[in-house]
């Protein structure tokens, strides 16, 4: 039996008068790759930042490494181990590459320990070496998504939440984003994917959940999900 890295449990979110998310269940097993898939607007995005302490939800429990996190600020979740790749990349575009990375890394105090970082996300993302001092703001949608990913890695994340990594990006710079992502999950990071290219998704992901008006409406493996006549008509356009 496998232990649950993250539980949430009848999570609600609102906010503006919308009841975004409306009391969602769903677990991520240690080393696991979840995937939760649905239509814009479905809750995806509240739900992830709910669990990264970015929302206050309005109700239900989440627990994440043996500890209640509903009430605890984000900060408080990245010291436990917590990586959150937002929505829009999120990068501080008047620093350069280096420092962007450098901030993924603030609680590490050993600089030892942050040049081998430094070095792990070069090994994942070679472009981002040959151009450290270049402003992150002067980078391609692409090379932002490889940014806020290496900052996410200098954390050292027991979980990675990865809010839309494809979006936005050409189908070339998708194929280079999502085999790191692969291959950070086969390194035995934890990951929940929240992503719109739901084929791409569900391939790649251990278990799945799909998400509509708030609701978790179905759940299962990825292969299920993908063979699954509901889903297929709905999200893989079939």
């Amino acid at each position: 039996m496998m232990s649950a890295l993250l539980t949430v449990k009848d999570l609600k979110v609102s906010y503006g008068g919308i009841n975004a998310v409306k009391g969602i269940d769903l677990y991520v097993n240690h080393g696991e790759l979840v995937a939760l898939i649905g239509a814009n607007g479905a809750g995806k995005s509240s739900s992830l930042k709910a669990i990264a302490g970015l929302l206050t939800p309005s109700a239900g429990e989440i627990d994440f490494a043996n500890h209640a996190t509903k009430k605890l600020p984000a900060y408080e979740l990245v010291r436990l181990g917590l990586g959150m790749v937002p929505e829009g990349r999120g990068v501080f575009k008047r620093m350069t590459i280096l420092e962007n990375l450098q901030m993924g890394a603030y609680l590490q105090s050993d600089a030892k320990e942050i040049e081998r970082k430094l070095e792990e996300v070069y090994s994942y993302f070679p472009r981002l070496k040959e151009r450290l001092s270049q402003l992150a703001g002067t980078l391609s949608g692409g090379e932002q998504q490889m940014v806020a990913m290496g900052r996410a890695m200098m954390a050292q994340p027991k979980l990675m939440l990865l809010d839309e990594p494809s979006m936005g990006l050409s189908p070339i710079m998708v194929e280079t984003i999502f085999d790191v992502i692969r291959s950070l999950s086969a390194s035995g990071i934890t990951i929940l994917l929240v992503e719109q290219n739901a084929r791409l998704a569900l391939r790649m992901s251990d278990r799945a959940y799909v998400m509509d008006s708030g609701l978790i409406t179905l759940g299962g493996s990825g292969k299920e999900l993908l063979e699954d006549p509901r889903v297929r008509t709905a999200y893989l356009g079939e």
